[in-house]
């Protein structure tokens, strides 16, 4: 069963992020370019997920508040979602948490260690590697989720419901990697920014490949729920 599934797109002319999700979720996937106000006219579809973005989701600009009444009002009609980076805090601020700038920039491969109980991370093991970049956190989380992840920055996953959020970027290969490390000469130093590139390795990347299994656990999740939903009209 092929899932439909909404990419809201919160890049800004980042060829990177369609490609790096087009490749990820095997899915029917129909593309919104969420950062020029293109979203969804309806909920009509099986699932949902919210990109990555140099925006900060406390940002008041219109399309971050029409992305924001659109997630909201798809949750409401019970349509499975996934917020990654931006969308994780976006996530976190639509359903009544709070999001802060952070002290520190978190940028690189690091350890992510998650607690076994999430569908979203099946068959991943509970310390693994993932790739971050992000000066934003949610520092108050909403009410009544459950954190599944985190690590030494503070969470990096959590789920209501049907809604799911990772801080960390699964979908990353490594020129993504470099060209968003590359681009953080404004407000990273130099020595810091070499020494994050020089962690772009093989290896390392292999390592995280194994994060990119929550991709089939969503899509999985989405067709299981429309499955669900099909037997209970029947």
């Amino acid at each position: 069963m092929t899932v439909r599934i909404a990419l809201l797109d919160a890049a800004h002319d980042d060829g990177h992020n369609r490609r790096n999700f087009r490749r990820e979720l095997d899915a029917d996937l129909v593309e919104f370019a969420a950062t020029e106000g293109d979203l969804p006219e309806s909920c009509d579809f099986d699932g949902a997920v919210v990109t990555g973005s140099r925006a900060s989701a406390y940002w008041e600009e219109p399309w971050i508040a029409e992305t924001k009444a659109w997630v909201s009002d798809a949750i409401d009609a019970g349509v499975p979602m996934l917020g990654v980076c931006f969308g994780h805090q976006l996530l976190a601020d639509v359903l009544g948490g709070d999001v802060e700038p952070m002290e520190d920039y978190e940028i690189g491969y690091r350890t992510i260690e998650h607690d076994g109980e999430s569908p979203l991370l099946n068959g991943i093991d509970e310390s693994f590697t993932a790739f971050t970049t992000h000066s934003d956190h949610v520092a108050d989380l909403p009410a009544d989720v459950d954190v599944f992840a985190e690590n030494d920055y503070g969470v990096h996953g959590f789920r209501r419901g049907d809604v799911f959020a990772v801080q960390f970027h699964p979908e990353y290969d490594p020129e993504s990697a470099r060209d968003v490390t590359k681009g953080k000469d404004e407000v990273l130093s130099a020595e810091r920014i070499d020494r994050v590139l020089d962690g772009i390795t093989e290896e390392n990347y292999q390592a995280a490949c194994e994060a990119k299994q929550l991709f089939d656990n969503f899509t999985r999740y989405v067709r299981d729920q429309r499955a669900t939903q099909a037997a209970a009209d029947d």
